[in-house]
């Protein structure tokens, strides 16, 4: 398994619960994930008027990244995620560091 993550606009962020709901519905119908599979969603302004919603797929979700043709990217920071799709253990997986004592 690699270690890129991928990430992919879902637009304006009062707009983007179809293309989420879309990514979650695809990423339920895959069988055989780890929990280390999941997407997980923030919305990011980045100084302009409107938010846009992005999600960032874990390197385990690759392929469904490569579906929605999502492009490769760092792993991004915790700060303002939340899980889109994926099972919480997932958290801990991809973010040691918040969660070592």
């Amino acid at each position: 398994m690699t270690d890129i993550w991928h990430t992919l606009s879902l637009g304006d962020g009062m707009m983007a619960d179809e293309p989420a709901e879309e990514i979650r519905k695809r990423f339920l119908a895959m069988t055989d994930l780890s929990p280390a599979a999941a997407v997980f969603k923030r919305l990011e302004s980045e100084g302009r008027l409107h938010c846009e919603a992005i999600a960032y797929f874990s390197p385990a979700a690759s392929e469904l990244a490569k579906a929605f043709e999502a492009r490769p990217c760092p792993r991004p920071s915790r700060s303002g995620l939340g899980l889109l799709a994926g099972d919480e253990q997932s958290w801990s997986i991809l973010f040691p560091e918040e969660f070592s004592i």
